[in-house]
């Protein structure tokens, strides 16, 4: 049920923003990362699930709430994001990204952004059209967030688990 209740609100907020930008494409997936996208060298998979294994295994299970609309763009500005920003549980995903962050330099790759700000993306672009969704648009569209019925229970999002896509593998971690 929560998860028909969440493409309901999906929809309605999509259907709102295409007034804004006739382009945007609902995410068919939804994820919150605690890591750039990086290259991983095939011998390297191996020791890196299992140097995440290791640091995340102390972490307990929590739960975050992500329930403020934010427009993003990537960093090289060729696509527009509307997503829900983290406003609980934000110091337990600093965490994870800490732990995170320290598997990624043992392997001389990229950590994540200094500041980062949580979200899950529902739709996107192509292009920056970030100007056309914030200011009124966005307005409209928390104003949607914040009426709709059950959002509260809708936008707390359980952590029981981190996963680690590579290639089309997918490795799960399991949170205590």
């Amino acid at each position: 049920i929560v998860q028909e209740e969440f493409l309901e609100l999906l929809d309605l907020l999509v259907s709102r923003a295409r007034a804004y930008v006739s382009s945007l494409t609902a995410m068919a997936e939804f994820h919150l990362s605690l890591s750039q996208c990086v290259v991983l060298r095939y011998h390297w998979i191996q020791p890196f699930v299992c140097a995440l294994r290791q640091r995340l295994a102390p972490f307990h299970r929590f739960f975050c709430v992500a329930d403020q609309v934010k427009v993003y763009t990537n960093e090289n500005k060729t696509r527009t994001f509307i997503g829900l920003e983290v406003s609980a549980g934000h110091f337990q995903l600093l965490e994870l990204v800490s732990e995170v962050d320290r598997v990624l330099e043992e392997f001389d790759l990229p950590t994540f952004y200094k500041d980062p700000s949580f979200h899950i993306s529902l739709a996107w672009c192509v292009g920056d059209l970030s100007e056309r969704l914030e200011g009124q648009c966005l307005r409209e569209l928390q104003d949607i967030v914040d009426g709709f019925e059950d959002s509260a229970l809708l936008l707390r999002v359980p952590w029981d688990q981190v996963r680690c896509k590579s290639g089309n593998k997918y490795f799960s971690f399991p949170l205590r």
